[in-house]
């Protein structure tokens, strides 16, 4: 008895094909918004992974830096030094929290907060150069946060037992 494989299944050896691959294409997607932000963040004086710290101490004011590297998805050894470069920059103050001395709090300074108002126009310039309509990217942002999801259980489920 033989399977037939359905007309839109690829032969295998396409499996293999750079351009089947949607990690590459998430991968080359990524790199063209990190293009535009270059440019478009370059006016606040910030880097991609440093609006991104911005973003949520604009949204959810002094966090703990385990809680911001939740929030970014990064581990401490990434998220330290971008937090020392906004700190000279002037933008965020890093200090042990009061409540739990192994805690570090980060807040926004002053600048750190005014500089906000000039962020407010980013997102909608990134918009636009997507060519997608605002439900367009509602859309693909619900698929994505799927796909997240999906893949962190994959992920996990791949992990092997230590014990």
């Amino acid at each position: 008895m033989t399977t037939e494989v359905p007309p839109s299944t690829p032969p295998d050896e396409e499996w293999l094909h750079l351009d089947r691959q949607i990690c590459f294409s998430l991968h080359a997607a990524s790199r063209a918004f990190n293009g535009v932000y270059r440019v478009l963040l370059k006016e606040l004086g910030l880097t991609y992974p440093q609006y991104l710290v911005m973003l949520v101490l604009w949204e959810h004011g002094e966090t703990p830096v385990k809680r911001l590297g939740e929030h970014l998805r990064l581990d401490s050894g990434t998220l330290s030094p971008l937090l020392k470069r906004l700190e000279a920059a002037g933008l965020v103050r890093r200090e042990r929290s009061v409540r739990d001395e192994r805690s570090v709090e980060v807040r926004l300074t002053e600048e750190g907060t005014a500089l906000r108002e000039r962020a407010l126009r980013v997102p909608q310039r990134i918009a636009s150069a997507t060519g997608f309509t605002l439900e367009e990217i509602r859309t693909l942002r619900t698929h994505l946060d799927r796909l997240t999801t999906a893949l962190d259980a994959a992920a996990l489920e791949e992990t092997p037992d230590c014990g």
